[in-house]
């Protein structure tokens, strides 16, 4: 069965964020074709993606390999989400579908269990889920698409921030659900800035808002980053 670029894209992603491939690494088409069994194209494809998505550079007579974010756009990433999903959560409960609103209660349920158990292994597919669901539901793929971009880069430069995987996470979920669904745009837009508040590592966000009303940018600030090399 031929595999698609895409799962190629999505299995050498997971592999970056998780550090299988840490920042530097050579990514020699060859070797990677024989890590996922896969011919050369589909990798040459993903790796195309990757580099749009800041994953990957490409140096002449270096090849590919994986970025190496720096702290200023560690730190970027952070502001661009505190803008991105306010917006993408007022979008989501002006325009989200009764199919939407199925999946997203379907997996806070399951997040609620799960966390209450203590079965950690499953909640951070959950999480991811549970997001891109959200910004399927703006109605807009741009903004989707660029909400999911942004996500799983914060999961990779902030992975503290990024777990999120108690009882508490999964009720403010509920609560964005619940905002959603009863189509209130300004709820929803607090429940998910009250979220970002409390991030690890998030600085206070209370008057982001009123701030870049009047024309004025969020204070800089230097977050922990994970910036270390990944050891032999």
């Amino acid at each position: 069965m031929r595999i698609s670029a895409q799962s190629v894209c999505a299995a050498i992603r997971d592999d970056i964020v998780a550090g299988a491939l840490p920042r530097g690494a050579r990514l020699a088409e060859e070797q990677l074709a024989q890590r996922y069994g896969v011919s050369r194209v589909p990798v040459r494809e993903a790796l195309r993606t990757l580099e749009s998505e800041g994953f990957v550079v490409s140096r002449r007579h270096a090849g590919a390999c994986v970025a190496r974010p720096d702290d200023r756009e560690a730190a970027d990433l952070l502001d661009i989400r505190a803008l991105l999903e306010p917006l993408g959560a007022a979008r989501a409960a002006q325009r989200r579908t009764e199919a939407h609103l199925k999946v997203m209660r379907g997996l806070v349920r399951l997040g609620r269990q799960r966390a209450e158990q203590g079965q950690d292994n499953d909640l951070r597919s959950l999480g991811e889920w549970f997001h891109e669901t959200v910004a399927q539901a703006t109605g807009s793929p741009p903004l989707a698409a660029l909400l999911v971009q942004t996500r799983r880069k914060i999961a990779w430069l902030h992975p503290l921030d990024a777990a999120a995987r108690d009882a508490e996470t999964w009720q403010e979920r509920g609560a964005l659900v619940d905002a959603i669904a009863r189509g209130d745009a300004e709820r929803a837009r607090g429940v998910v800035l009250a979220q970002l508040d409390r991030a690890p590592g998030q600085a206070d966000r209370g008057g982001l808002e009123a701030a870049m009303r009047a024309g004025r940018a969020p204070a800089p600030r230097k977050p922990p980053v994970n910036t270390g090399r990944a050891r032999s």
